[in-house]
Formats: structure tokens, C-alpha cells, sequence
């Protein structure tokens, strides 16, 4: 988890770079959360780029723990769903890839602020990464769980919900290049709302 000291971009809270285990398998969303879904179980669509197809923006960390409590509950309560972790959000992005992203080519895999115009797009159009999960880099930055820890501490692990600041990953469809990579981190205030900031599902 983390950058190489030379990566392109590096920002200084990526390393140092350090072995991570996942004590346990999860599932993972193959695209971010689209509008439709969000639609389905919110009953309204907070987004500013209109798409059924395009992923959900506009949505905090807060309103995505309200979005689980709704879909749960139309599913039968099965429990389970949730925002990933950090670092199960750079296990999947990375997909067993070691370089700053899993191709090379960042046009043929991501929509950032050099080809999107300025506006997200529908997912699922860029190339997948190895384990075939879309748009894990660009079109929205996709909350964690976790709040923003420092790797240079011995432990981590996800905060309080109280703490008001939580990280993002992947970058955006309003993104530079060098914020569209795996080892990126951003961080936000919980309740912020903005129209490049979406999220993923994990489910355990």
C-alpha cells in the first residue's frame, strides 16, 4: 500500500510504502453506485450530471450510510453493506498491479480532467482493471470508511464516526493526472457534497 519515493505525483501522506493484511474477504462493487440505483432506494437523485448510467454524486459520507440503511432494509435486512476501506479500496484498484495504475495508457482507463469535458460519463466505458472492476480511477472520487490516518503510524484502522474528516480515492472526472492513481489519497469533511464525489459498495 502506498507510492515508491520516485513515483510521478507522489504526494508526501503516500508512504512510506508498507504490507497491509486483510483479515477477511469481502465483495466489491464493480462500478461506483449509478444514479439509478441510488434513485431506486433514495427515492430522489441528488446529482448535478443527470444520467441513469453515470455514477451518484453530490452524496456525503453521512447520506451513503443512510443509502445502506435503505437498501438493507429492502433486501430483506441481510446486513453487511458499507463503505470500503482504504485498504481494501487500494486492493481492488490495484488488482495484484504494482505501478502508479493498473494501464499504463490513463486515457484508455479513466475520465479525468484532460478528456471529460468537464463532466462525468456513464460507467463502465473505460477498460477494466485485471479483476474487471470499472472506473476505479476517475469520473467521481469514491468515499472510504476510514477516517485519514498517517501510514507512518504503527496501527490503522477505521475511526469513530464522530470524526468529521474521511478519506477519498481515484480521483475525478475534474481530477490532474497525477491525483488519477491508486495510491492517491484526498480527504474531506463527511458531510461534504460535491458533483465529482460518488462511491463504491463493499459488502461482507
Amino acid at each position: 500500500m502506498g507510492s515508491a519515493e520516485d513515483e510521478e505525483g507522489r504526494n508526501e501522506d503516500e508512504g512510506p510504502q508498507h504490507w497491509v493484511r486483510i483479515p477477511e474477504g469481502f465483495w466489491f462493487g464493480e462500478m461506483p453506485c449509478t444514479q439509478a440505483l441510488w434513485l431506486e432506494v433514495m427515492g430522489e437523485n441528488p446529482s448535478h450530471f443527470v444520467g441513469k448510467d453515470h455514477p451518484v454524486e453530490q452524496v456525503s459520507w453521512d447520506d451513503c450510510q443512510g443509502f445502506f440503511e435503505k437498501l438493507e432494509a429492502k433486501l430483506g435486512n441481510v446486513g453487511g453493506f458499507r463503505l470500503p476501506k482504504e485498504a481494501e479500496w487500494e486492493y481492488a484498484c490495484r488488482a495484484g498491479t504494482t505501478e502508479a495504475r493498473y494501464d499504463q495508457d490513463l486515457d484508455s482507463i479513466a475520465w479525468y480532467s484532460a478528456n471529460s469535458e468537464e463532466r462525468t460519463y456513464p460507467v463502465g466505458e473505460k477498460k477494466a482493471n485485471p479483476w474487471g472492476l470499472y472506473d476505479m480511477l476517475g469520473n467521481v472520487l469514491e468515499w472510504c470508511g476510514d477516517v485519514t490516518q498517517s501510514y507512518a503510524k504503527q496501527s490503522l484502522r477505521s475511526g469513530p464516526v464522530e470524526d468529521p474528516i474521511r478519506v477519498i480515492r481515484g480521483g475525478s472526472w475534474n481530477g490532474y493526472a497525477r491525483q488519477v492513481r491508486a495510491a492517491y489519497r484526498g480527504r474531506l469533511r463527511r458531510v461534504s457534497r460535491w458533483d465529482y464525489l460518488g462511491f463504491r459498495l463493499a459488502w461482507n
